[in-house]
């Protein structure tokens, strides 16, 4: 919230409270930062001179003090002292450190998605606490909204009434601001907690957009667009356009509850934020299994019958099935099986005999070269693929053969010593028997 300096004609001492900077003026006065002998800031409301022997509006002035004392509740500043009865009545609320919202939007452009819904959200549950306590704001504006670090809050209860109250009017003139009026407020009807919700609506499209969902003009044009035209909300993003359009409704009984406002904009606030989440997740598993095949296939396991085409086995039964070309082994030998397949299982189809790598042209084409090479060099069908798994164990058998050696050189070593020593303390005694 801007400050500003003092000026000649305010105040600088209101009750206990010292006077440092002002805030901002309304329509019904002046508000000021203070402070109090403990150095708490406030923000306190005067009311203006030439209102204060006004009744009507000491009168506004003492509902929004009641209104204040009645809301308990995170989203409103917290009434701190008031003087209904001086000569100029005042109230200090708990200062909220933060621009307005229509600063914000003014000064940086409009806000995301997310981040308005987030607002959203938390004003909503604000306002559940606000009509609990039985008061209607009948105000709400991007103005009235304060985005301080522990989040937005509702202020200026200048005008809250309670629930099913009227409009309170001039002659000619409307209560609230244009272009976030409810329709049943222009109208004179009495308001209800779905005159709020409406006014958020217009407030939200407005922090999406960075103007009124019923464009700029002079008040009876826009109170006039208020209850006879549709909203423009063609700049509202798509999450938040179909929620807003409700809340924009003309008839109040089709508007949505402030909890259902809260819960959806909550929705509305996670999703913009963390994106679809679990929706994103099946193409990366899909990705994942189409490149997974191939590691994953040059380990299988072959089936059993691929064991038994060239020799009697296992697989015998399988390869004497009706082929192409009849029945037995020639119908086997040419029906196409794992060996034919390029790649992982050419190797299986080098160890089927010479039989079979005659009956399958595809067979030596599937081999890897060098498997081919080595057949043809050594004749044998099975060398150098039979073979290949056997290598490690002739490997593994000088180990024992070495430990062996190591112990019988170790045991001849340790006889040596013994016996020297023996024979050595045989010399010592000897020597020592003449004497």
């Amino acid at each position: 919230m801007a400050m500003m300096r003092l000026r000649r004609e305010d105040p600088r001492v209101v009750g206990s409270f010292r006077i440092h900077r002002r805030l901002g003026a309304g329509g019904m006065g002046v508000v000021y930062l203070g402070s109090d002998r403990r150095g708490q800031r406030v923000a306190l409301k005067v009311i203006r001179p030439d209102l204060a022997e006004d009744q009507e509006f000491r009168s506004r002035f003492a509902r929004e003090v009641s209104a204040a004392r009645r809301i308990r509740g995170g989203c409103t500043a917290r009434l701190v002292a008031a003087d209904l009865d001086a000569d100029r009545p005042w109230f200090a609320t708990q200062y909220v450190p933060g621009p307005s919202l229509h600063d914000k939007v003014g000064d940086e452009g409009p806000l995301m998605a997310a981040r308005v819904a987030a607002i959203g959200a938390a004003l909503s549950e604000g306002l559940v606490a606000v009509h609990e306590a039985g008061v209607v704001h009948r105000d709400l504006k991007p103005s009235n909204i304060l985005l301080s670090p522990k989040g937005p809050r509702i202020i200026d209860f200048g005008i809250a009434w309670a629930t099913g109250a009227s409009t309170l009017t001039h002659v000619g003139t409307a209560v609230g601001s244009p272009g976030f009026l409810a329709p049943e407020q222009v109208r004179g009807q009495p308001v209800t907690p779905a005159s709020d919700v409406f006014s958020l609506g217009a407030t939200l499209a407005y922090a999406t957009t960075g103007d009124s969902p019923f464009g700029q003009g002079s008040s009876e044009v826009m109170l006039y667009r208020v209850v006879h035209e549709e909203p423009l909300l063609d700049g509202v993003p798509d999450a938040l356009a179909p929620l807003l359009r409700t809340c924009l409704a003309k008839t109040p009984d089709d508007r949505p509850s402030t909890l259902q406002l809260s819960l959806r904009l909550k929705e509305i606030a996670a999703r913009e934020t963390h994106g679809p989440g679990p929706e994103a997740a099946p193409p990366r598993r899909a990705a994942a299994d189409r490149a997974a095949p191939g590691p994953t296939a040059a380990h299988r396991p072959p089936p059993p019958r691929a064991t038994g085409a060239g020799r009697p086995g296992p697989g015998t039964g399988a390869a004497q099935r009706p082929g192409p070309q009849g029945a037995g082994r020639p119908g086997a030998a040419q029906r196409p099986g794992p060996a034919q397949r390029p790649g992982q299982r050419a190797g299986r189809g080098a160890a089927r005999g010479p039989a079979a790598e005659r009956g399958r042209p595809g067979a030596e084409r599937g081999r890897p070269a060098e498997q081919r090479t080595q057949g043809s060099r050594s004749g044998g069908p099975r060398e150098g693929v039979a073979s290949a798994p056997r290598k490690p164990a002739p490997q593994r058998r000088p180990v024992p053969d070495a430990r062996a050696r190591m112990m019988r050189q170790r045991l001849i070593v340790f006889v040596t010593v013994t016996l020297l020593v023996a024979l050595g303390i045989a010399a010592a005694q000897g020597c020592q028997g003449p004497l």
